[in-house]
């Protein structure tokens, strides 16, 4: 039996990013956030949600680009850190002690401490209520060479992320099937057009 409840955004887990964006006079300020994902992936676009009041929103508006850092287990207090702080504040750069690091292609600095940093030029905003969506391209990606195993691919065993479920910070283990896992016995053609 399914018990019916109010609308809400309860899609779960939310994958967990560091967003960078430079600051007028400093290293850059850091927002996590949660509300992240996949808009598209020819260009490759990466959407977020940032509420208007936020310090990284004007930010973000001004440089016309952002950072998404994709931390691990490792700096999970930091993350939490950057949070629950405004950069209108603290410095969360020099409170974290985590390092800006130049990006190639935007002015918004990468975090070095995180294993995979996506630079986003911004393609546009659009206003949805409590948030607003800002749509970034991807047109750089940085990967912790130790993460890059025999075949050139990274190996995301290594990569420890976690999530964000309600207020709480979920780890992810392990691998549990691949993506075709449900392919039925007729669905072979399917594999081969795949590649698997």
């Amino acid at each position: 039996m399914k018990v019916e409840r109010k609308p809400s955004p309860l899609l779960y887990p939310c994958p967990v990013v560091l967003v960078a964006c430079p600051s007028d006079g400093g290293k850059g300020n850091i927002i996590t956030l949660a509300w992240v994902g996949v808009a598209c992936s020819e260009p490759p676009t990466i959407g977020v949600a940032i509420r208007p009041s936020r310090f990284s929103h004007g930010l973000i508006q001004k440089s016309r680009d952002f950072t998404v850092n994709i931390p691990s287990v490792e700096i999970l207090r930091e993350v939490d850190y950057c949070g629950v702080f405004s950069g209108r504040d603290v410095d969360k750069f020099a409170k974290t002690k985590l390092t800006p690091a130049p990006a190639k292609r935007v002015k918004s600095p990468i975090i070095k401490e995180c294993p995979v940093n996506l630079e986003c030029a911004l393609k546009g905003v659009h206003k949805l209520g409590s948030h607003d969506l800002f749509l970034g391209e991807v047109v750089a990606v940085h990967v912790d060479d130790r993460l890059i195993n025999e075949k050139g691919e990274v190996d995301y065993t290594k990569t420890k992320p976690f999530v964000y479920i309600q207020g709480q910070y979920w780890s992810l283990q392990k691998p549990i099937a691949r993506s075709d896992v449900g392919l039925l016995e007729g669905d072979r053609n399917l594999r081969k057009i795949r590649g698997r």
